[in-house]
């Protein structure tokens, strides 16, 4: 079998290339080792900035997402008793982000490839890239208990943190950064209200917390818990009356309640990879890089890499050019350190860092009276958030 692109991973990141592979009369397959249905089970962030929007439009898959999306002009971030409004529309002249989760997303991108004869072949086990250091890259996989082999020009590695592209270079040839966090999100989804038509994000003394949602009727909040908790420790009811104490008493008393239908815990790190390209194999999204949650960037940058990634495989097939891929590592880790730098900011501002002691939480405070007390520095804040261009 030979096709022009092998895209290894159908998050996201896999399913958006492909998509703008296709519409472009390039050739591509996508390997993906679960089940469709596996998938898409899979929840994950939902704030999409106006870049990734845009190229869910160009890919055919924006309809739905216009049409069921929330619109957001703004946060609030509650803070020693209240709460305080970032106008992002008002800040940026005019852009805003929206809400609409991961899961929704890849339905939609495979929705779209379905429709437009895109190959995707799920459950295949043992995939592993070859040869990608020289002219005739190839992959691997089995399905059915039968050795496929797949050659093409070029492999994108768009499977995650945990996934076989990254793992696949040479020890020598790549380098990583990485920062671990002392403690992870606890959380929730449950079919109630949302607090606030907005998100909130809270700075309090007992840690971070923040109220989300995927629809006017179903919320995902967070809280900021140790990394030896439990998830079987915490009932729906002291999750409740935790986040109710990390909240403004208006907030809190307003707050609807009911039975969680997804409960989990995360780890937060910060992970950068570099470079993103090894000859004839590119790393994409997670494979690539990790930022903590809370600046909602992770999905925003696989959007990213795609972008710069598909303009520079597109101008390789239809223009000739080297210069697009030759250039995608340097373009992509631009945008990418940008976002960590944001990220990690926004996680150092609003968490609770234990090793820090009182000094660290007086920094946190004086970080966010001047904050709120700032157009430039909030302004700054609302420019990060909505996304930088591409």
């Amino acid at each position: 079998m030979r096709t022009q692109v092998v895209i290894i991973g159908s998050g996201p990141s896999g399913l958006l290339l492909g998509q703008l592979l296709t519409d472009a009369g390039i050739d591509n397959i996508i390997l993906e080792r679960v089940t469709k249905d596996y998938v898409l089970s899979r929840i994950r962030a939902g704030v999409l900035e106006e870049g990734m929007a845009a190229m869910l439009d160009e890919a055919g898959a924006g309809e739905r997402m216009h049409r069921e999306g929330l619109k957001h002009d703004g946060f609030s971030i509650a803070f020693d008793g209240g709460c305080h409004r970032i106008d992002l529309h008002g800040l940026t002249g005019g852009k805003r982000v929206i809400v609409y989760g991961q899961t929704e997303v890849t339905h939609d991108l495979m929705d779209r490839r379905e429709a437009t004869g895109g190959v995707t072949i799920y459950e295949a086990a043992n995939v592993q890239p070859h040869d990608f250091d020289g002219d005739r890259p190839y992959v691997t996989y089995e399905k059915d208990g039968v050795t496929h082999r797949i050659d093409c020009d070029f492999i994108a590695g768009c499977d995650g943190f945990h996934g076989v592209s990254r793992k696949s270079v040479p020890e020598g040839a790549i380098t990583t950064y990485e920062r671990v966090y002392p403690f992870g999100w606890l959380g929730i989804i449950s079919d109630v209200e949302p607090v606030s038509h907005e998100l909130i994000y809270a700075n309090h003394p007992r840690g971070f917390a923040l109220c989300s949602m995927r629809s006017p009727t179903r919320i995902r909040y967070y809280v900021q818990v140790g990394l030896d908790e439990k998830i079987e420790d915490w009932s729906d009811d002291r999750f409740w009356d935790e986040i109710r104490r990390r909240l403004p008493e208006e907030q809190a008393q307003a707050m609807k309640t009911g039975p969680s239908i997804e409960k989990s815990i995360a780890p937060l790190r910060s992970f950068v990879a570099e470079p993103l390209r090894f000859g004839r194999l590119f790393l994409a999204g997670d494979a690539g890089h990790i930022v903590p949650p809370t600046g909602a960037k992770g999905l925003n940058l696989a959007a990213s890499d795609i972008r710069y990634l598909f303009d520079g495989l597109r101008e390789y097939y239809q223009e000739k050019s080297k210069a697009g891929i030759d250039a995608y590592s340097q373009r992509a880790l631009a945008r990418v350190w940008k976002a960590e730098r944001f990220s990690w900011w926004m996680t150092k501002t609003l968490h609770l860092f234990p090793d820090d002691g009182a000094f660290g939480q007086k920094i946190q405070h004086a970080e966010l009276e001047y904050l709120f007390s700032s157009v430039a520095a909030q302004t700054s804040l609302a420019e990060n958030y909505v996304g930088l261009p591409y």
